[in-house]
């Protein structure tokens, strides 16, 4: 549909969005058979490869990345690694992340409406001193269309379900915000930031981490946490963030938007810190906000020990 409207058939010159569509069937196929028969981790993870193997040979792949003092790096051999791995991390951490009603969905529309709020400002010139490029490109489009399905689904799946994603959903938002991310780094020139200000010039680098900070972190304490029990980091359990929240006592729906908060306050604030020119304005903010976000989580317990 987005191929056949004016405004946007110009995005389809370039090999991304059908990178995606490709890539994105092949995810979705191996996660209903993962649902269906509880295929091996391993092959499992060599699915996932084959499915980012196949977006990269296609268009999308890590070109660049930006330096402080230095400024836009042309990457080379490395490009191929660096991108898969890249994408194995984010399409693990949502899968990881979902084990709740609705936390996966809504973390991931989250992340793709944060990621499409800095490429829009990016290409719009509001990072670059009113140097913009066309605001309508591929990785503002895979954004856009990934909150939309997110946002789309997020009814039927909030707590108490009637629909559920499984492995095939959540793996297909993980390739996704992979793909809008290695999808930047080859449309849009780096050159107009300045190099002198290396937090603009660090944030297309350090923003994807920001907007998936919360998966990330739950996806490294997993592989930490099964790994010293000498297990699979594939092995699934009962301790991820969200299990924690449960058992200090917030139910269901509030250990969700909990997770929700804390998602959007690193997402949003890294992206306010990118318009902005700064982050120190911004942090001063995040450090009020982060201290009341504390509270909140840690209510429950803080309750308890007062009784």
């Amino acid at each position: 549909m987005a191929g056949a409207l004016p405004g946007l058939n110009r995005v389809f010159a370039y090999s991304d969005v059908q990178a995606v569509v490709v890539a994105g069937g092949i995810i979705v196929l191996l996660g209903a058979a993962d649902d269906r028969w509880d295929i091996d981790a391993l092959t499992k993870l060599a699915g996932q490869v084959v499915a980012v193997g196949v977006m990269i040979l296609l268009g999308p792949q890590l070109l660049t990345i930006t330096l402080p003092g230095i400024g836009a790096v042309s990457l080379g051999p490395e490009s191929v690694p660096l991108t898969v791995l890249l994408a194995l991390l984010t399409i693990n951490a949502i899968n990881f992340v979902d084990g709740l009603d609705g936390l996966a969905a809504g973390v991931g529309a989250i992340a793709a409406l944060a990621f499409f709020a800095f490429t829009y400002a990016l290409s719009s010139g509001l990072l670059t001193g009113g140097v913009g490029q066309d605001r309508i490109s591929s990785p503002t489009l895979i954004a856009a269309v990934l909150a939309g399905a997110c946002l789309g689904f997020l009814p039927h799946n909030f707590n108490p379900a009637r629909v559920f994603m499984g492995d095939s959903g959540s793996m297909l938002i993980g390739l996704m915000l992979a793909a809008s991310v290695t999808s930047l780094t080859g449309q849009f020139s780096y050159a107009n930031l300045s190099a002198s200000a290396s937090f603009p010039v660090l944030l297309p680098l350090l923003l994807p981490l920001a907007v998936l900070a919360v998966p990330f972190f739950d996806l490294l304490l997993a592989v930490v946490r099964r790994t010293r029990a000498g297990r699979s980091p594939f092995a699934p359990d009962k301790a991820h963030l969200h299990h924690r929240l449960l058992e200090i006592g917030h139910s269901h729906t509030r250990a969700v938007l909990i997770m929700y908060f804390w998602a959007a306050l690193l997402a949003f604030g890294a992206v306010a810190a990118s318009i902005t020119g700064g982050p120190l304005p911004v942090l001063a903010v995040l450090g009020t906000v982060t201290a009341l976000a504390l509270i909140v989580s840690k209510a429950p317990r803080l309750l308890a020990a007062r009784r």
